[in-house]
This record gives C-alpha cells, structure tokens and sequence, in this order.
C-alpha cells in the first residue's frame, strides 16, 4: 500500500513536471515569441493611452484654472515661469551671410 501511495505522488510530480516543461518549451516557439511579443505590445499601447489621457485631464484642468482667471480680471500666477527661461534676455548679433568675408 505504501508503495502504491509512493507511486501516486511521483506521477503527479512527473506530470506537472512534464506540463511545466512542455509550457516553458512552447514560449520559445514561433508561436508563442509571436503571443509574447503581441501582449508585450498590447500592455505598451495601453499605457501610452492611459498617458495620453492623463494630460488630457491634466491640461483642461489648467486650461480651465486660466479661463477662469483671465475671466475674473485676475494675472495668472504662471508656476512654470523660472522654468522656461522667459526672463532670460538674448543678444544676437546681425547675422552675416557666409560668402560675406570680413577682413
């Protein structure tokens, strides 16, 4: 009885062992690159929209913050301004055409 019980559980073991070696096997298929790299690429598209979508939110809702302050009369506090540079001032020179030489 013992050996009977012995032979059961190393069965069950080879089996799954057989299944798990025959699923690893198949990823490695044509087909089953083909699967991986179809759900690689649809795991991509979706967080590219769900990128998308959030500065779409995100950017009515500023629209909207400077609606509504140019509405009621108000300067806008513009957060993003050191950041752009837009108080830089530049200095360019009189551009020169290059068959121009100075000598």
């Amino acid at each position: 009885m013992k050996r009977l019980l012995w032979l059961g559980v190393g069965l069950a073991v080879g089996a799954l062992v057989v299944r798990k070696l025959t699923q690893k096997a198949n990823e490695f298929t044509p087909s089953g690159i083909a699967g991986s790299v179809s759900q690689s690429a649809g795991g991509l598209v979706e967080s590219v929209r769900a990128f998308v979508e959030d500065v779409r939110v995100n950017m009515a809702e500023r629209e909207e913050q400077i609606h509504e302050a140019f509405a009621n009369g108000v300067a806008f506090d513009d957060q993003f301004e050191d950041l752009r540079g837009d108080d830089l001032e530049v200095q360019l020179e009189e551009p020169t055409h290059p068959r121009q030489r100075h000598n």
